[in-house]
């Protein structure tokens, strides 16, 4: 098995990049997150091992990553002190813009995937998502609904000026940009969420994973209940992920230190 280690660093989010299938950005931090500085790890899968690309500090802990879908070089992440970096790894000198406007911690960001657009979502434990426009370096809207700190905020793959986000309060909830709106709120577990993902084939499956030790599928158009819904782990979910390649295929990574896979055969797991 491959691997990177990175000493005095935790990681707390993993991401390949949309252009290169070998080359991945890990946003860490010092001390579990809850003092000190962050590095952004820029790495290149090879065929016996990990290498590093490039390494950018940031003055305060990073907890999500996300890449450009527009410049294979760009990537942003999200930061401790409340605040958006974006990068360029062709820019050894630090990040090309700071987008400010949370009043806590940005826990989640995501890269809109749909050719209409081109924006970022952050989410925060100012309990706020704010939509940001990367080129024009500026906060667009500012969402509010949630109880509690927001863990993640992840764009539909489908339909555009749509995310999802999951929160402390427990509810999956989504929103419309556009309308700068919730569309629809969703008690999905009587936990803290602290990952969701959409289904890469079906506009309306949304999978959410939680402090609660569940990972829950969702169909969005009856969400009385789960469709499907699985106990195997035994600590809190830290990120839910859908393939990109097969519709019933997606992945779990929990605080009991497994990574599991999961196959929704009719989204019963």
């Amino acid at each position: 098995m491959k691997s990177f280690r990175c000493c005095g660093r935790h990681g707390y989010a993993v991401e390949v990049s949309p252009f290169i299938p070998t080359r991945l950005a890990c946003a860490s931090s010092q001390h579990y997150g809850i003092a000190g500085c962050g590095t952004l790890f820029v790495l290149e899968q090879r065929e016996d091992d990990v290498l590093l690309l490039n390494s950018f500090d940031w003055n305060d802990g990073l907890f999500d990553v996300t890449w450009s879908e527009s410049n294979e070089h760009v990537l942003v992440t999200g930061g401790g002190d409340g605040s958006l970096q974006i990068w360029d790894t062709a820019n050894h000198r630090g990040p090309l813009q700071v987008l400010k406007g949370h009043t806590q911690e940005v826990y989640a960001v995501d890269w809109s995937q749909t050719r209409a657009e081109n924006l970022v979502v952050s989410g925060s434990w100012d309990h706020t998502a704010r939509v940001w426009d990367p080129e024009r370096c500026q906060s667009v809207a500012t969402l509010l609904g949630h109880e509690g700190v927001l863990y993640s905020t992840i764009w539909s793959p489908h339909i555009p000026a749509c995310f999802a986000s999951t929160s402390g309060d427990g509810t999956l909830r989504v929103w419309d940009v556009k309308a700068g709106s919730c569309q629809l709120a969703i008690p999905a577990h009587k936990a803290e969420i602290l990952s969701c993902d959409w289904c890469k084939y079906d506009q309306s499956v949304v999978v959410t994973g939680s402090v609660d030790c569940s990972l829950c599928v969702w169909d969005l158009r009856s969400p009385q209940q789960p469709v499907a819904r699985t106990l195997d782990h035994s600590y809190a979910i830290r990120r839910v992920k859908f393939s990109p390649f097969y519709k019933t295929l997606l992945a779990s990574c929990s605080y009991d230190f497994t990574v599991r896979w999961w196959i929704a055969l009719g989204m019963r797991l």
